[in-house]
């Protein structure tokens, strides 16, 4: 299978180094990850170790093939959409964090699917991805139901050793991501610990009451999601990744922008929508923002997901 895997940053790149052992890859990132991978190969390393030598590239402009697989920022999605608009593709999967990407997707690309995924990486120096933790890629239609394309992705991923499954909710997988996400993410970015800090302390509650509000508000949009099982979810990925720093941890770091817009942000725009307080949700987002603006240096610089 021919896949191209637009946003080769540490998840990208460590799902398009899994896919190349055994597809032809190409992977559209930045340089100079991109440069290094293109004259030395990708090397995988934590988990696995192995190195592979996937097409690199920073220019995704008129790429084709059977799959594309986008793992870039949520803020970045519309500029995804419309580079990859201008080549061809039999298939489009979202392994993104948030909520909207598939529809943002779909309003230029045909064919688009929604996935989670709980593998776990970081980059290392540019070629080099470290797999922070084993997991699973779920692939389904974003409204849900049984997709023959989704079987066929997924028997494509297994292929190459993936641990992947197609599934008929994945709307409810979305909801309880983004519930896990946003207990996680901002909390850890904003106290700097490891997720394992979430096990117990004086973060814990904070966690849990964001991700209680998010189950909450998806079963407002009619997707069952009790607060138990958002929560017994929440304490497993605390449990499975504890040694990890989460993705707006390392993004705070970093000094990036977060994506804290898509999670949190997402959690109080539906809640606000069906009438519901997200006071948790909202406090954390503020708190994430304000550190952004004050990094940024400008007023207004990082809006929410598509704008919002």
């Amino acid at each position: 299978m021919e896949i191209v895997v637009f946003g080769a940053g540490s998840l990208g790149s460590l799902i398009g180094g899994l896919l190349a052992r055994e597809h032809d890859v190409i992977l559209v990132g930045r340089d100079p990850h991109v440069s290094a991978v293109h004259e030395e190969g990708l090397r995988v390393s934590g988990e696995y170790e192995f190195r592979v030598h996937p097409r690199a590239t920073t220019d995704g402009v008129g790429l084709a093939g059977d799959l594309a697989v986008v793992t870039v920022k949520s803020f970045d999605t519309p500029e995804a959409a419309r580079t990859l608009a201008t080549g061809s593709f039999d298939a489009v999967l979202s392994l993104q964090n948030g909520l909207g990407n598939e529809r943002v997707l779909a309003e230029r690309l045909d064919r688009v699917l929604a996935g989670t995924v709980t593998y776990g990486a970081r980059l290392r120096p540019p070629g080099h991805v470290a797999c922070t933790g084993q997991g699973e890629i779920t692939i389904g239609p974003s409204d849900g139901g049984e997709s023959p394309l989704a079987e066929r992705l997924a028997a494509a991923f297994r292929a190459a050793d993936v641990n992947a499954t197609a599934v008929e909710d994945a709307p409810r997988r979305l909801w309880e991501k983004l519930a896990i996400n946003a207990g996680i993410n901002p909390v850890t970015a904003l106290a700097r610990v490891r997720n394992g800090a979430l096990a117990d302390g004086p973060a814990r509650e904070t966690a849990c009451g964001a991700t209680r509000e998010t189950a909450r508000v998806a079963r407002a949009e009619g997707v069952r999601l009790t607060d138990r099982e958002a929560l017994a979810a929440l304490e497993s990925v605390i449990d499975a990744t504890g040694e990890n720093r989460s993705s707006m941890l390392q993004d705070v770091e970093a000094g990036r922008r977060t994506e804290v817009g898509a999670i949190n942000g997402a959690v109080v725009r539906h809640a606000t929508e069906r009438g519901i307080d997200a006071p948790t949700n909202r406090h954390l987002r503020r708190l994430i923002r304000a550190w952004e603006r004050g990094r940024s240096g400008r007023d207004g610089g990082y809006g929410d997901h598509n704008g919002r």
